[in-house]
This record gives C-alpha cells, sequence and structure tokens, in this order.
C-alpha cells in the first residue's frame, strides 16, 4: 500500500499536523507515504514540496484580480502531477487544497483519467460552494442549489463574481470519481448530504489531540497574573474576529465583576486596540504545555464561534479537565456531553454569561469527568481510523 496525502502546509497548523500524524501512524505499519505541500513545513521527512512562498503569494493575487480562485497554479500543479506520476500511490488523501496551491481542473482531469482512488477530508466547507469556506453567519445556503450572485464575494475577489461559474466547475470536475468523503463532524456530514456530493459514500473521522501534551498541569500562571482569587474565563483561538466571537469577550468583560477574569489567548497587537484593559491579552504561548497550563489554571473555557467544523481547542480546554461552554455552532457541541459542559444558542450572550456563572460557582462539571470525556479524542486512535478507511478503499474498490 502507498498513501500520498495532498495539503497546503506540512506539520504546520492544524491540518499540516493532521497529515504528519497520519503519515507517523504508517510509517509505524511500514507503509510507504508521503505529503505533497506547497508552503509551510515542519521539515518532516516524509514531505515533499512542490511550489515555493513567492509562487503562492502570486497566485493568491492572480486569484483576487481574476475571480478565478482554484483555477491557476498550473505550475505547481504539474509539480504535483509529476509526483503522483512517479510515486503511483493506491490512494490520493486529500485535505485542504484551496491554498492558491493546486489548479483544479488539471488535478481532478487527472484522477478521472486515472480512476485515481481518492479520500478528501473536508475541513470546511469550499469543496461544495462557489467561492466560500463558510457561510452560516451570512445564513447563505445557495450551494444547495446555485451559487451565484456571493455574498462574500470581497473576500475571494477584488473586481469579478465567479461563483456561479466555479460551483459549476467543482460540480463537473468533482464527479465521476472513485471518491470517499470524511469529515470531522457530523453537522458537517450533513451538509455535504445536502450538496451536489451528497452521492458519495461520506465517513465521519474525528479530529484528535496529544493527550500525552493536553492534560493538567501545574503552574504558576495564576500568581504570574495575580489572579489567585479571581474566576478565569479562557477563549483561545489563532485569528481573533467576528467569527471567533471577540465581540462576545468585550461583551462579558462589561457584565462581569471583578470577581472574574478573562484570558484571551493568540491575539496580536491589532486585537490588543479592540480590547478593554481588563482582560488579559496572550499572543501567544511558548508551546503547547505552557497553553496546557493556561487550560489548567482555568474555571471555564468558553467558544463563542459562530463557524465552525470540529474544534480542537474544545478538546484540548476538556482534556485539561476545564469544562466547556460554547455556542451552538457547527460541531462544536459534539465534542460535549452532559458530564462535561453546556451548549447556548448562538449569539445569545445571555444565556452565555448565566451559564459561565453557573458554571464558576456551582462546578457542576468535575476535572475528573472532563478528562474521561477527553479519553474519546486521542489522536492516535483517530488516526488509526483513517488507515484502516485506506484498507477498506483499496479492498472494497470503492
Amino acid at each position: 500500500m502507498k498513501i500520498v496525502q495532498i495539503n497546503a502546509t506540512c506539520g504546520v497548523g492544524s491540518t499540516g499536523k493532521i497529515c504528519v500524524g497520519i503519515s507517523q501512524v504508517l510509517v509505524d505499519k511500514n507503509v510507504e507515504n508521503h505529503i505533497l505541500y506547497s508552503s509551510k513545513s515542519n521539515g518532516y521527512e516524509h514531505g515533499i514540496k512542490c511550489s515555493s512562498d513567492f509562487y503562492i503569494k502570486r497566485q493568491a493575487l492572480k486569484s483576487r484580480v481574476l475571480g478565478n480562485y482554484g483555477l491557476n497554479s498550473k505550475v505547481a500543479t504539474r509539480t504535483i502531477i509529476s509526483e503522483l506520476e512517479r510515486i503511483k500511490p493506491d490512494i490520493v488523501h486529500l485535505h485542504n487544497i484551496h491554498g492558491h496551491d493546486c489548479n483544479l481542473e488539471m488535478l481532478f482531469e487527472y484522477f478521472q483519467k486515472n480512476n485515481t482512488k481518492i479520500v478528501w477530508t473536508f475541513h470546511d466547507c469550499w469543496a461544495f460552494t462557489g467561492y466560500c469556506a463558510h457561510y452560516t453567519m451570512k445564513k447563505c445556503y445557495k450551494w444547495q442549489t446555485q451559487c451565484e450572485r456571493c455574498v462574500q464575494k470581497h473576500e475571494y475577489s477584488w473586481f469579478f463574481d465567479r461563483s456561479r461559474y466555479l460551483f459549476e466547475k467543482k460540480k463537473e470536475l468533482f464527479s465521476g470519481l472513485d471518491l470517499t468523503i470524511v469529515t470531522p463532524s457530523q453537522w458537517l456530514a450533513g451538509e455535504v448530504k445536502k450538496s451536489f456530493l451528497r452521492d458519495y459514500p461520506i465517513r465521519v473521522i474525528n479530529n484528535g489531540i496529544d493527550l500525552n501534551v493536553f492534560r493538567p498541569a501545574e503552574s504558576e500562571f495564576r500568581s504570574k497574573y495575580g489572579l489567585e482569587n479571581k474566576k478565569i474565563v479562557l477563549g483561545v483561538s489563532f485569528g481573533w474576529d467576528e467569527r471567533k466571537g471577540l465581540d462576545v469577550f468585550i461583551d462579558l468583560s462589561k457584565r462581569l465583576s471583578d470577581d472574574y477574569k478573562i484570558v484571551l489567548v493568540g491575539t496580536n497587537a491589532k486585537t490588543d486596540k479592540l480590547l478593554p484593559e481588563s482582560i488579559l491579552s496572550i499572543h501567544r504561548t511558548n508551546n503547547q504545555q505552557e497553553l496546557a497550563e493556561i487550560y489548567s489554571a482555568s474555571d471555564v473555557f468558553i467558544n463563542p464561534t459562530r463557524e465552525e467544523n470540529y474544534p480542537t481547542v474544545n478538546m484540548e480546554a476538556l482534556a485539561c479537565g476545564t469544562p466547556v461552554l460554547t455556542f451552538r455552532t457547527g460541531g462544536s457541541p459534539e465534542i460535549l456531553d452532559e458530564t462535561c459542559g453546556f451548549v447556548v444558542n448562538c449569539d445569545d450572550v445571555d444565556a452565555l454569561e448565566k451559564e459561565m456563572v453557573r458554571i464558576c460557582a456551582e462546578k457542576p462539571y468535575t476535572r475528573e469527568a472532563c478528562i474521561k470525556r477527553a479519553r474519546s479524542f486521542d489522536k492516535n486512535k483517530r488516526f488509526k481510523e483513517y488507515t484502516e478507511l485506506y484498507e477498506r478503499v483499496i479492498a472494497s474498490g470503492t
């Protein structure tokens, strides 16, 4: 068995780390495998870079000008196809291929011509829309029938709205494939079943985390920031904006008494200008261990995300023994059960505040219960599911 994964990154970012995790399981099984990527890497030995950062930036600019997202990057795609021809994999596993790193027409015509067996993990909704990776904030569901007059066009194209053309092109290119779709959440699987990809087999494989890193950890975090007698309300994101609920934390900061301290991790100088002084802003942690210490020191983790697939941060918080409070958004609620957290309707800040106060005061979710729930998030078990899927796909021919 030979496996090739294709992703924008290798070992960097959430999708890049998933690729490396799957690869390492395959290596342990003595399975030849490679990761074809276009931009950032952690130097993983089985990664093969198929482009340059400068080239990707040029293609992104071209896409913005022409509005033809996904139909540029011909040189990089020739390199990808050349590597596929050399390796001759039994399965090509696609991840994030919308980082201006491949030409859809060239790549999928190659797949169709060669009857390539494909496993494609959807980390967002881009595969079945004209442009967008997420649409719930805009409440746009045109993709269920026909994308056109895109309400998020400005995020993808400066001049032309080619959403209708791209939607039809994807329907054409993504048909007639030997394809198995994987989604990390039941929610996204349900969305795929409403799309033009509904007839393909869909398998849910949840994302996982490293439970050797994310576990309860003692630290001096509280004493370092003078928070010994505070109820710590934590938020973690690596890109704070309205989509991630930055405004919700700002609203909460105006409502809460001095008994509480909101801590946000993953901020930057731009974010700081929007935050009141009462919110503790931490731009980044030195490593995942330090992040685990902050999770462990907190009373409650709040995820007021408005667009989501299956957020890793929820799992990380639970694994460190901290209960989670989240909006009913995408796959975020799927991570919780009645023993470890609570879900409120999206944008219901009143309910969010009420539950946050209850959790901090009554402590209805024990550290032990949160950790027990987190055992199901072991990344090694999730990656093993992929190797089992590969074997089934090869054996069944579907």
